[in-house]
């Protein structure tokens, strides 16, 4: 099984590339070229094995939740030239990601259950339990670190560091909100419940967009509806459709990206599994089924192809 853990196009135009933990961004005049590869990262680290068909799972996923929200704020999407490829508006991103959660878990549970009460600001309740739903959703930002962790922080510090102008935050905290409804009642059509997720918002020309990724199994977490509750009454594992498994796994292997801890070894059988886990991510969260995009001998090849010809188009 082939996967894309590297890109190194020259595009006609291009003035910069950026290579993060997944996506590979190209800047060419004015519009930007992300690339989801099939590169996957847990605890801050890029894991040395590729996930075939983790891009195609992921870009799919994020255009489908870019077109069915943009008549809450406007997003960066303008195609999808290939199955692993969108191309958008050039946006100067926030140095912050609005970080959403209607659950306890997670690292907010590994927090709480060491006595924190207090998250990024938000006071939580006392007495809850492991996967509780708070009473309401609450926002856990960070800081958007281009190497390493990204830090929690609170909305006064945001302010006060002029990370982002209140104005902006006012409006951004807004379109969170408003999105993780609209991802929470999709989810829900499709026996789902949308745990939290993660905004990344820029700006252009004074407009405030939606940017990168969106309700992804990357970028959010999902449980299933049904038996939630049997099972929280229970206090067993929920099941859930997100990068959370891949996370436990490392840690059933003894690492966490802690000093001393080696990578275990991903096996091609592993990777396979892993890729099988995204397909079922991909159907369950859109609802339809994953079509793979044609074997391809070299998928660096078939994309260049692909973006240069609709660049191409665009100059006509």
């Amino acid at each position: 099984m082939k996967a894309l853990t590297k890109t190194d196009f020259k595009f006609e135009g291009q003035k910069s590339v950026y290579h993060g933990k997944v996506r590979d961004v190209y800047f060419i005049d004015d519009l930007v070229v992300m690339v989801a590869t099939d590169r996957i990262s847990a605890f801050d680290v890029i894991l040395p094995k590729g996930i075939p068909y983790k891009g195609q799972v992921l870009n799919q996923i994020a255009a489908k939740f870019l077109d069915s929200t943009k008549d809450i704020c406007p997003n960066w999407k303008l195609a999808t030239p290939d199955e692993m490829v969108t191309v958008g508006l050039n946006c100067e991103g926030f140095r912050v990601e609005m970080i959403i959660r209607s659950i306890l878990t997670g690292s907010a549970w590994r927090e709480y259950k060491k006595g924190c009460r207090k998250l990024c600001g938000v006071k939580l309740p006392d007495g809850m339990k492991e996967n509780e739903r708070f009473p309401e959703p609450i926002i856990t930002p960070t800081t958007k670190a281009d190497e390493g962790h990204d830090m929690n922080i609170s909305k006064e510090e945001i302010i006060k560091q002029g990370l982002v102008s209140p104005e902006d935050y006012e409006i951004i905290e807004n379109y969170t909100r408003r999105l993780f409804a609209r991802g929470q009642e999709i989810a829900a059509k499709q026996g789902l419940i949308l745990v939290d997720t993660k905004y990344e918002f820029g700006k252009r020309d004074g407009k405030i967009y939606l940017i990168d990724e969106i309700h992804t199994p990357d970028s959010s977490r999902y449980f299933y509806a049904d038996g939630y509750e049997d099972k929280l009454a229970k206090g067993e594992p929920q099941r859930q459709l997100s990068k959370e498994f891949v996370r436990q796994w490392l840690i059933d292997h003894d690492f966490m990206n802690e000093p001393g801890q080696k990578m275990p070894e991903i096996t091609d059988e592993y990777a396979e599994s892993v890729s099988e886990r995204y397909i079922e991510l991909y159907e369950h969260i859109t609802g339809e089924k994953f079509n793979k995009a044609a074997e391809s001998d070299d998928i660096a090849k078939r994309i260049e192809k692909n973006v240069t010809n609709y660049l191409k188009e665009l100059k006509k």
